[in-house]
């Protein structure tokens, strides 16, 4: 979580690589995710590139 400019109390995940600054989870210019594990999922009927996946677990900050 993000306080004074800077985030405390964030456990980087070193399993989970993210770059989205914008999620909830995100460990500041660590680039990692804090959580235990993430949910992926798909918003196409037929996923067939990279871009058809989505991070459920993708909390706003």
């Amino acid at each position: 979580m993000k306080m004074n400019g800077s985030y405390q109390n964030c456990n980087p995940n070193h399993c989970i690589s993210c770059t989205v600054q914008q999620c909830a989870n995100h460990c500041g210019s660590e680039n990692y995710c804090s959580l235990e594990h993430i949910q992926v999922g798909t918003h196409e009927y037929n996923p067939t590139e990279d871009q058809c996946t989505d991070c459920k677990s993708f909390r706003k900050r």
